[in-house]
Parts: structure tokens; C-alpha cells; sequence
């Protein structure tokens, strides 16, 4: 048998691709640069966020369509004349509740078992990123990754900077990044 020679002399595996393949070694980190840049990542979190804006919309539409105004007329000794209240019908409050349903229902399944199951959310796929668990570069589960996304609560409560994070810090992690073990790394 002969041996053949490896392009990669005395390591294996064979290091990490510049556009960050496959997580870094234990103990290691990437340069930054090889991590899903911020802007990358808010262009993907607009992706998402159409199809869940359009069917709430849709809910709002229906609503807003149906609303019902009542008019009553005063008979009393001060004849103040008509009053009318416009309100919402019954079918637009439950076209509306239903659209919150299938909404949230959209949610969980695109960053709950979409993300979960493969890295990538649709906004996350279509800007070609993936989250994956920072030990084992691997897509983190249905479970974590909709705890991930409850974890997006601490970037938000103190005013939003837990977002900018990936702006500043050498993994590109937001707070909710940093306390799920998670990184960004662009898809090869």
C-alpha cells in the first residue's frame, strides 16, 4: 500500500474552512471573520419576521374590514341626539385570534424544528447561515433552539444591546448566544 500525501501535513482533522464550516477545536476560536457577520444576521431575522408580519396582517385586515358601528339615539329629556361606537364584529376577533394562532404556530415551527433540526431558520438559509452548538458544530434541537429564541428576552430587556453584541465580540454572539453555546457560522 502506498501512502498518500495529505495537503494538510500532520493534522487531522484537516483545519477549519475561512468561511467556518465546522466549529474550531475545543478551546479554540475562529478568527472573527469567520463567523456570520451582524448585518447578515438582522437580514435573516427580516426574513423571517414577513411571513409571520403578512399572516397577522391578514388577521388585523379581516378585522378592521368587519368592525360593526351601533348607533343609539337619545330620548331623553336632554335630547343630546345620536351617539355611534364603531367595534370589532365577532368574526373579526376571531379571524385575528386565529391569525396569532397559526402565526405562533409558523414561529415554532420555523426556529423550533426548522432551525432546530437543520441550523438554518428560512431567513437563516436564504442569507446561508446556520446556528449550531458551539461544542459540537452541530444544529442544537428543537428544544434548544426555541430556548435559544425565549433567550433573545435578555438582548432585549436592557434596551436592545444584547443584539449588538455580534458587533463587538469575537464570536459575533448575542447575550442569548452566549448563554445557550451557540454560534453563527456561515454555510459552505
Amino acid at each position: 500500500m502506498t501512502e498518500q500525501s495529505s495537503p494538510y501535513p500532520g493534522s487531522y482533522p484537516p483545519p477549519a474552512p475561512q468561511s467556518g464550516g465546522y466549529p474550531p477545536p475545543q478551546g479554540q476560536a475562529l478568527p472573527t471573520e469567520g463567523y456570520t457577520p451582524w448585518l447578515t444576521r438582522v437580514l435573516a431575522f427580516v426574513i423571517d419576521a414577513v411571513p409571520y408580519a403578512i399572516i397577522i396582517g391578514i388577521g388585523y385586515g379581516i378585522e378592521a374590514a368587519t368592525q360593526e358601528t351601533v348607533c343609539v339615539s337619545d330620548t331623553s329629556e336632554y335630547n343630546l341626539g345620536q351617539f355611534c361606537a364603531t367595534g370589532n364584529s365577532t368574526l373579526g376577533v376571531v379571524a385575528f385570534l386565529l391569525s396569532v394562532l397559526v402565526g405562533l404556530a409558523y414561529m415554532v415551527w420555523n426556529y423550533g424544528y426548522k432551525q432546530g433540526t437543520t441550523g438554518s431558520s428560512i431567513g437563516k438559509s436564504i442569507m446561508k447561515f446556520k446556528v449550531v452548538s458551539e461544542q459540537t458544530g452541530q444544529p442544537v434541537g428543537f428544544g434548544t433552539s426555541v430556548v435559544r429564541q425565549l433567550a433573545h428576552f435578555v438582548d432585549a430587556i436592557i434596551c436592545y444591546v444584547g443584539y449588538l453584541f455580534p458587533l463587538w465580540d469575537a464570536k459575533r454572539q448575542t447575550i442569548a448566544d452566549k448563554l445557550i453555546k451557540t454560534i453563527c457560522l456561515p454555510i459552505v
